[in-house]
Formats: C-alpha cells, sequence, structure tokens
C-alpha cells in the first residue's frame, strides 16, 4: 500500500476535484449544443406543417382539439376557451376567424389572475394579444386563496378566458370534437 503524505493527498484530491469539475462543465456545454442541434434538425424537418394550418380541414381539426384541450364543455350558449400561455391564444383565435365567420362584436374576455398582480396592465397585455378592445372585457377575477401570497413565477400573465357568443359554432365544435375522439 502507497503511503503519501498529508500534503500530497490534498493536492491530488483538488486537482482531481478541479479536473471533475471542468469536465462536467464541458460536458454540460456539449449536452446543451446536441439538444440544442436536435431541436434545430426537429423544426427544421416539421416546418412545412405550418402551412397546413391554411387549409380550412385541417384549421378546423386543429381549433376543435385545442377547444377539446382547453375549452369548456359546460356550455351551450357560447365558445369558452381560457390559456395562460399568450401562443396558445395566438393559435385559437385566428383558427376560430379562420373557421368561421366571426362577428368581433360578440367576443367577450376575463382576465383570471393573483391578487398581487395589476389587472390593468393584465387587460392591456390580453387585449393586445388576443386583438380583442378592452371595452370587451369583463371585470377581472381575482383568485381570493393568492391574498398576501406573491407571484413567484414572474412571466405569470393570469389566464385569459375567451367567451364567443355562438350556440352554433359552440355545438359545431363539440360534434366535430367527439366524431374525432372516435377514433379512426
Amino acid at each position: 500500500m502507497c503511503n503519501f503524505p498529508q500534503k500530497k493527498k490534498k493536492k491530488y484530491y483538488f486537482a482531481a476535484k478541479k479536473e471533475l469539475k471542468n469536465g462536467s462543465i464541458k460536458a454540460s456545454a456539449t449536452r446543451k449544443l446536441a439538444k440544442k442541434n436536435r431541436l434545430e434538425v426537429i423544426q427544421r424537418e416539421n416546418f412545412y406543417l405550418k402551412k397546413a394550418l391554411t387549409y380550412n380541414d385541417i384549421a378546423k381539426i386543429n381549433l376543435v382539439m385545442l377547444y377539446l384541450c382547453e375549452g369548456s364543455k359546460h356550455q351551450n350558449a357560447s365558445v369558452c376557451f381560457g390559456n395562460s400561455n399568450p401562443s396558445i391564444v395566438q393559435l385559437f383565435l385566428p383558427l376560430l376567424r379562420r373557421c368561421y365567420m366571426i362577428d368581433e362584436k360578440k367576443f367577450r374576455c376575463t382576465v383570471q389572475c393573483r391578487a398581487d398582480q395589476d389587472t390593468g396592465e393584465l387587460i392591456s397585455l390580453w387585449s393586445t394579444t388576443t386583438l380583442i378592445p378592452k371595452d370587451q372585457f369583463y371585470r377581472s377575477r381575482i383568485d381570493k386563496r393568492t391574498v398576501g401570497i406573491p407571484t413567484t413565477k414572474a412571466d405569470y400573465r393570469g389566464v385569459c378566458r375567451i367567451d364567443y357568443f355562438s350556440a352554433t359554432i359552440y355545438n359545431e365544435l363539440k360534434i366535430v370534437g367527439r366524431l374525432l375522439s372516435e377514433g379512426l
């Protein structure tokens, strides 16, 4: 058995620890770059699908799928859709507007948020996101359970609930959704 003096043991220990840390940093950077490259390939290979939304049947199927996931199924007089992600809302509304003759005055929105959030600022943000005028927004609904509890996610902008008053469109989305969910 080899006996190293205590000083040499410490020196080798710290050198090995430093090498391990440097190796971890390099491995992490390599993994991040590989992931970035994989995601770029996936995006490139699937970019053509974006054009598919220009076909009305495909647009309607996407609209119905979004509604099945995020829309209310408990009403019969209006389409009710809510989400906290502006990108999802910006996908849903153009699809709705593309698939149906929409009367913009039939839209109403409600911002559902936490107690420490500025409701005026949120209404402005969601009005810009949805292209629905502020005067078509109902009073914001504040979650009473959040009083005194700070919002931890800095980019959380509440939920935008969109109502479009049309029983015909609601019923069509519901029926097409049922037909699609029956499978192939």
